[in-house]
């Protein structure tokens, strides 16, 4: 054999060795990849209710028998969960990204307004005012989507009134006032009513959605889920839904005459919680969590005719901060609600005791927790869950995500 044969013979044997040995890694890495503990889980779903505080829901005179007897002990019934503010929409946007709230977004933001940026913290929270954070502000989608992973948003009556919001992706226009407000009762031009509420869709406040075509594929009308239901492969890894005004519980009564609280919010679950628990995704490796925004007010009284006046103790727990754009506490502010003004007083930044419940394969029907978490460890425990890293107060010192006292099928 001359030199050069053998030379050729010898480089054809170390590459084929080399690629032998780059073929052998990747299988290793990715059947080697630990997938015990949480990370089994690939398919999270997310139902958010409304304004309940725990002895209300889980007491033993519930209008939510089915959450709080029937699907408590399917799974986890986790005591100690709290809201991380009051009103709405802070503690959505607290779901997704880890961001405290603005003056703004701890009421609602009554005008869709974009947020004026003028610094971050440390710790990852945006310094300013306003509503739609800019698109340097990531979400939990952002980071789904960079790690291969899916997302959906299913909400409830997006789109019912066409003049208000649109079907996907619905939100008012840019630094106008925001009609989802108050629910818009059945008539004539709008059959069914549209109890869409754009402050309980947190998709709807970050530009890197927004100003995605993301957004349109992917936050939808809840009619949506059943047809996505149907196999793993239509079926979003993260899935927030939200429901109606009227059965988030937060109306009551409601505009098209149902009862609203707690007795439509049990109605929704008894429909949708059976057809989510019995899809391919969820039974292969789901995840369900039922939760609330918020507790309710600690007082409520009416002063004077056309005045309500709210207080809430804002109650909170996880070594939560506030962050860096509110006032101090207690604090006062103003809504108007359906042609009344509603007086607010918060005592704390915190959004006091809801309770939630979460049913899975790796939960151990019956399971009780006594551990405090809020949604800043709902959001971490998604991270984990996903491998991805922790997106503002998500990743506070300490913090903790959920742990085997509520995973206790692992």
């Amino acid at each position: 054999m001359s030199n050069r044969t053998w030379m050729r013979t010898l480089f054809a044997a170390i590459s084929a060795a080399l690629v032998g040995v780059i073929v052998a890694a990747c299988g290793s890495s990715s059947s080697s990849l630990n997938v015990t503990g949480q990370q089994q889980i690939k398919h999270v779903f997310v139902i958010t209710l409304e304004n309940e505080n725990y002895a209300t829901t889980f007491g033993a005179n519930s209008k939510a028998p089915y959450l709080s007897q029937t699907l408590a002990s399917q799974g986890a019934l986790v005591q100690q969960y709290y809201g991380t503010g009051h009103v709405s929409l802070d503690n959505y946007i607290s779901m997704i990204s880890g961001q405290a709230p603005t003056p703004e977004t701890d009421n609602d933001c009554p005008i869709y307004q974009d947020f004026k940026l003028t610094g971050m913290t440390p710790d990852g929270q945006a310094i300013g005012s306003g509503c739609v954070y800019p698109a340097s502000v990531k979400t939990l989608p952002d980071q789904l989507k960079a790690a291969g992973y899916t997302w959906k948003g299913y909400e409830d009556d997006m789109g019912n009134d066409p003049t208000r919001e649109a079907a996907t992706c619905g939100h008012p226009a840019l630094n106008t006032t925001d009609l989802t407000q108050s629910a818009e009762a059945p008539s004539a031009a709008v059959p069914l009513g549209d109890q869409y509420a754009t402050r309980h869709n947190p998709f709807m406040y970050f530009h890197s959605i927004i100003d995605s075509p993301d957004c349109g594929q992917n936050v939808v009308n809840l009619n949506k889920l059943t047809s996505d239901l149907q196999s793993i492969s239509t079926t979003a890894n993260f899935n927030l839904i939200t429901p109606s005004l009227c059965d988030d519980g937060h109306d009551s009564p409601c505009v098209n005459g149902q009862p609203g609280g707690l007795t439509s919010a049990n109605a929704f679950l008894q429909k949708w919680v059976p057809i989510i628990t019995a899809s391919p995704a969820f039974q292969q490796d789901g995840l369900l969590i039922i939760n609330f925004d918020e507790s309710s007010y600690a007082s409520v009284t009416q002063p004077s005719p056309g005045q309500t006046q709210l207080t809430f103790a804002g109650t909170t727990c996880c070594s939560q901060q506030p962050g860096p754009n509110l006032p101090a506490f207690p604090s006062t502010s103003s809504l108007s609600y359906k042609g009344a003004t509603i007086n607010l007083t918060k005592q704390s930044f915190g959004g006091d005791q809801t309770g939630a419940v979460m049913i899975s394969k790796f939960i151990k029907p019956g399971t009780v927790s006594t551990v405090q978490y809020n949604h800043y460890s709902m959001l971490k425990s998604i991270e984990d869950i996903f491998r991805l890293g922790y997106l503002g107060y998500a990743g506070q010192a300490g913090l903790a995500g959920f742990g085997n006292d509520i995973f206790t099928n692992l």
